[in-house]
C-alpha cells in the first residue's frame, strides 16, 4: 500500500498552477491528496492530475475564529487518515496545517517557503508574520526555501536554526520545456495575436504576466511607461493577469491610467498566457517580492529578454546582462532607463534567443525539479 502525501495550500488555484503536473507524477508513487478552500479548480486538480481532493476553509487574510476551525478541521482530518507527509505550500496553510500535523502526530511535516511577505511589511505586522512564519518552522519538521534569496532572509532574521535545504535550484514544479516554446508561435501566428488585441507589427511590446497589484510593482511599471512614451513611440504595454482590489489595491489614479490609456492592454487573467510571451518583446517584472516567480521562467524558456528587480528569485534566474537586467526595486527612474535602453537596442529583441532558453533548461527543467523532490520524499522512508 502505498504511503499518503498530503499536499496543502490556501487556495485550489496554487494546486493546480503551482504544481502541475507534479501532483499526478507523485502519484505514482504515493497516494497523494490536495488540500484547499473552496475554488473552482478542484475538480480540475481531480480530473488532470488523477487525485482526490479535500476542501478545508484557509482563509489567506487573519481571521482568529476562522482559523480555529480550520485548525480544528485540519487537526480531525489528519488524525483520521494518518498521513505519511504534509507538505504545504503558501503561507497561511503552512501556518494551519504545520500546526494541525504537529499536534496530530503526523510524522513528516514539510514547508516550502515560496516567499516571504515580512521583509517587505513594518510595525506591528512585520513582527506578527515573522511570529507566524517561526510557528510554521517550530511545528515542521523539514523546512524548506524555494530559492538562495529566501534561505538568506530566513537565517538573517532567525526565523529557525532548523537546517533549510533548496531542492534543486530553487523552484517547485520546475518548466515545461515543450509546453513554452517559441517555436509553437510562428512569425504568422503572432500577427494573428497581434491583430487580434490591436497592435500593430511594427510596435514594441512591453509585457507583465502576474498579479495586477501594488506589490508587483505595478505603480513603477506604468509610471515608467508614460516616461518612456514622451520619447519613443509605437509603444503597447501589454498587462496579463487579475486584479486583486480587496488584497493589494492600486492607487485609483494608476488604475484610471490603466482603462484609459490607449497605450496600456489589459486582458485579465488568462489560461494560457504563451501567446502574450509570442508577441512580446521585453518582459518586464518590477515586483517588490518573490519567492522563485514561475514567470520568469516561463518568459526564459520562451527565449525572451526580461526586466527584473533584484529580489529573491528574479536575481537568481535572470544573469544581468546575459538573459536580462536587474534593476533597483521601486526604482522609477532605473526602470525607466531600462525600458529605454531596450527601445533603443530594439533590433536586438525582435525574434526569441535561443541562449536564454537553454539557460533556463539547465537548472529548472520539470524532470530535474520533480526527481529532487520525490528523492526528498524517498529519503524520509529511510528514517
Amino acid at each position: 500500500m502505498k504511503k499518503k502525501l498530503f499536499r496543502v495550500s490556501a487556495v485550489s488555484g496554487s494546486l493546480a498552477v503551482l504544481l502541475k503536473g507534479q501532483l499526478r507524477f507523485m502519484n505514482t508513487y504515493y497516494d497523494v491528496t490536495g488540500i484547499a478552500s473552496n475554488g473552482p479548480h478542484h475538480k480540475a486538480i481531480q480530473e488532470n492530475e488523477g487525485i482526490r481532493t479535500v476542501q478545508v476553509r484557509i482563509n489567506r487574510k487573519i481571521n482568529i475564529l476562522e482559523d480555529i476551525v480550520s485548525l480544528y478541521t485540519l487537526y480531525r482530518l489528519f488524525k483520521k487518515e494518518k498521513p505519511f507527509i504534509v507538505h504545504s505550500l503558501t503561507p497561511k496553510a503552512g501556518l494551519l496545517s504545520m500546526m494541525a500535523a504537529y499536534l496530530s502526530g503526523v510524522p513528516h511535516r514539510m514547508h516550502t517557503f515560496t516567499g516571504l511577505i515580512f521583509p517587505t511589511q513594518t510595525g506591528l505586522m512585520k513582527k506578527v508574520l515573522i511570529f507566524f512564519d517561526k510557528v510554521i518552522c517550530f511545528c515542521a519538521t523539514n523546512v524548506y526555501p524555494e530559492g538562495e534569496g529566501v534561505k538568506r532572509d530566513m537565517i538573517r532574521y532567525g526565523i529557525t536554526k532548523k537546517p533549510l535545504h533548496v531542492i534543486g535550484n530553487g523552484n517547485v514544479n520546475g518548466i515545461d520545456l515543450s509546453h513554452f516554446d517559441p517555436d509553437l508561435y510562428n512569425t504568422e501566428k503572432q500577427a494573428e495575436i497581434r491583430n487580434e488585441l490591436g497592435i500593430e507589427n511594427s510596435d514594441f511590446v512591453f509585457s507583465f504576466i502576474g498579479r495586477i497589484v501594488f506589490d508587483k510593482g505595478i505603480v513603477e511599471m506604468i509610471t515608467s511607461f508614460i516616461e518612456v512614451c514622451k520619447h519613443h513611440k509605437n509603444l503597447k504595454l501589454l498587462l496579463v493577469g487579475p486584479y486583486e482590489k480587496k488584497l493589494d489595491p492600486l492607487p485609483a489614479e494608476i488604475e484610471e491610467e490603466i482603462e484609459n490609456n490607449l497605450n496600456i492592454i489589459s486582458v485579465g487573467w488568462q489560461k494560457d498566457v504563451r501567446p502574450f510571451f509570442a508577441i512580446t518583446n521585453v518582459f518586464v517584472f518590477p515586483s517588490y517580492r518573490e519567492g522563485f516567480p514561475n514567470v520568469v521562467l516561463q518568459c526564459g524558456a520562451m527565449g525572451k529578454f526580461s526586466i527584473v528587480t533584484d529580489i529573491n528569485g528574479s536575481n537568481e534566474i535572470v544573469r544581468h546582462g546575459v538573459n536580462g537586467v536587474i534593476i533597483p526595486s521601486k526604482n522609477i527612474q532605473a526602470l525607466t532607463e531600462a525600458m529605454s535602453r531596450c527601445i533603443e537596442n530594439r533590433l536586438d529583441y525582435e525574434f526569441p534567443k535561443l541562449e536564454y532558453r537553454e539557460l533556463i533548461a539547465k537548472k529548472y527543467s520539470q524532470n530535474f525539479v520533480w526527481n529532487a523532490q520525490l528523492n526528498e520524499y524517498k529519503a524520509l522512508e529511510k528514517l
